[in-house]
């Protein structure tokens, strides 16, 4: 959470930039009725509190090179703060390795890997089974279609007002 309350305009402007990430601040600044100068000055606290993470392209992998996606769930024996600790670190150093949840429940993790091939992502399973010292139980599901992708969040469902 921020230390500051977001306003209304706020939330515009933040809703506007994550649907349209290259829009210019004129004509954001047009479509939620503010001066250019006032505009930018909001992005930039945006970005400089870190409300505004980064900025992103979204890329259509399928056009660029062959691929497989697969989501993971990892479960881990011990549930040390060390044995998380580590294995954290393991899936922050597999570049494949493109999201990862801790989450609750029969799982420890959901990881979210896109890698060339199948050859490849045994690769990333025997290095995610291998590298911790306890045992590891790995499920994996390969995804056929990508039926909802992530664009962002509808804010107005999160925020009141």
């Amino acid at each position: 959470m921020v230390d500051f309350k977001l306003d209304k305009i706020d939330l515009k402007v933040l809703q506007t930039l994550q649907d349209q990430g290259r829009i210019t601040n004129q004509d954001l600044a047009d479509l939620i009725h503010l001066s250019p100068s006032s505009c930018l000055q909001r992005v930039r606290r945006l970005e400089k509190t870190g409300v505004i993470a980064s900025y992103a392209a979204n890329l259509e992998l399928g056009s660029i090179a062959r691929h497989i996606m697969c989501i993971a769930t990892v479960s881990l024996r011990n549930h040390t703060q060390e044995e998380f600790e580590q294995y954290e670190e393991l899936i922050a150093a597999i570049p494949e390795v493109v999201e990862c949840f801790t989450v609750s429940g029969e799982s420890d993790f959901f990881v979210r890997v896109i890698c060339p091939d199948m050859k490849r992502y045994l690769e990333i399973n025997g290095e995610l089974l291998s590298a911790n010292s306890s045992r590891v139980n790995i499920n994996t599901f390969v995804v056929m279609k990508e039926n909802k992708r992530f664009h962002g969040v509808n804010l107005k469902t999160l925020v009141d007002g």
